[in-house]
């Protein structure tokens, strides 16, 4: 261990190292309650299925993090990807979840061919670096409403097009769950976001929110994933390219701001902010997203919760090992995680939004030609309830701002041609 994972160059021990994976694990494993509610709200999805889904992926992409990158980084099907997944593409758009499983399984394919010829980076260079920042940002918006809409605690009820609704049932669960967890946040507990889930849950069963079955029993045998179910039918279409890409962009996003940050956290990254074996983690993400897809879950990518083990003395990929095979001894507590009823979920999505909100402090809005195209993607992605239609309009006026202005100078290639594809898009509807 001490050769391949490099503990003594890296100033740490397997004791931190144990201690930082528990630590990641408890940080992020309220994905495993999360995710399943979120996507097993889709017909035909069932929970227990994603369930599994979620903790072989998460487990599998940690690993090829683990061995081929040597980063204390674990992966798991992302916040944000999910609630995209479904609400925009399977509810919003029409599409079947298997046509949704087939656009995250072609991005993952065509992650691990750009993660070979350097691509990835060249891509990500080529967008503005204020728009990356509001994506983030507007995605957190997003994902807070999301929260606060399943919860009840938000609705159309008072007459207005949305306002809040009477605290009572779920509404009143998951306020006094959201104030759990500001509190443990605020005091610095470790896994505050899964504890609040916890506490939440409990806190729900004298109010009738979480329903107990009879004979009770947390442990289980996993139920099998939906494997394999993947529809290409729709594959040649510009509304298909459209949820390719959307899945594409946040993705590179997210997982390259979460290595840096992470990275820069530990102490691994050099000078000028270079991620140590950046190629192979981010073929790490890859393989997570398709083995994820294949699998019956959402894009893989790398969660920002690493920083929890990195803070607890994480240095190289045996956190991750540790982290990974939490992940898989949870596949057999599935009845514990899947018993978590939408209004202990919804304090993390709306805790989420929040530690998603730190981006727009990096944004520019001093400049018109930045701030504007920022602004516009902030707002769209709540009021129109589409991480795609936010990136969309986020882009044209991006370009078409930066273009009135004579700055053609900042709009690089891959933008026009974005620019051009997204345009289309409203005539061939």
């Amino acid at each position: 261990m001490e050769k391949f994972f490099k503990l003594q160059e890296r100033g740490t021990t397997v004791r931190k190292e144990v201690v930082a994976g528990i630590t990641t694990f408890l940080a992020m494993s309220y994905i495993l309650a999360v995710n399943p509610g979120i996507l097993g709200s889709i017909p035909g999805m069932p929970a227990n299925s994603v369930f599994t889904a979620t903790a072989l992926a998460a487990a599998i992409g940690t690993l090829v993090m683990a061995f081929a990158a040597n980063l204390p980084v674990a992966l798991a099907p992302g916040m944000g990807l999910n609630a995209f997944f479904t609400y925009t593409v399977v509810f919003g758009m029409g599409y079947s979840w298997q046509t949704a499983l087939t656009a995250v399984f072609l991005e993952g394919i065509v992650f691990i061919i750009l993660s070979f010829f350097n691509v990835r980076e060249a891509i990500v260079k080529a967008i503005p670096a204020n728009l990356k920042k509001a994506v983030a940002v507007g995605i957190g918006l997003f994902i807070a409403l999301i929260g606060l809409a399943n919860a009840g605690v938000v609705s159309n009820e008072t007459g207005t097009i949305i306002g809040f609704a009477a605290l009572k049932g779920p509404a009143l669960v998951a306020v006094i769950g959201l104030i759990i967890t500001i509190a443990l946040y605020a005091l610095k507990v470790p896994g505050s976001i899964l504890i609040g889930i916890v506490l939440t849950t409990v806190i729900g069963i004298p109010f009738g929110v979480t329903s107990v079955p009879e004979g009770f029993t947390p442990v289980s045998l996993p139920a099998a994933p939906l494997f394999c179910k993947f529809d290409f039918s729709s594959v040649l279409t510009i509304k298909f390219f459209t949820v390719f890409f959307t899945f594409f962009f946040v993705d590179v996003f997210d997982t390259v701001g979460t290595l840096v940050g992470v990275t820069a956290q530990a102490g691994l990254s050099d000078e000028e902010g270079n991620i140590p074996n950046v190629k192979q983690a981010l073929l790490a993400d890859a393989v997570g997203t398709v083995a994820g897809a294949a699998l019956g879950t959402s894009t893989v990518t790398s969660f920002v919760e690493s920083t929890a083990g990195v803070a607890a003395g994480g240095r190289t990929g045996l956190s991750s090992v540790v982290t990974a095979l939490f992940f898989l001894l949870a596949l057999f507590l599935a009845p514990l995680f899947l018993l978590v009823p939408g209004a202990a979920t919804a304090p993390a999505l709306i805790f989420v939004g929040f530690l998603m909100m730190k981006s727009v402090t990096g944004i520019n809005f001093e400049d018109p030609t930045e701030g504007i195209p920022c602004f516009i993607a902030i707002i769209v992605m709540p009021f129109a309830y589409s991480i795609a239609e936010g990136i969309v309009w986020g882009v044209l006026a991006y370009v078409l701002v930066n273009a009135v202005t004579g700055k053609f100078k900042k709009i690089s290639v891959i933008t026009w041609i974005l620019f051009v594809i997204f345009l289309l898009r409203f005539f061939l509807k």
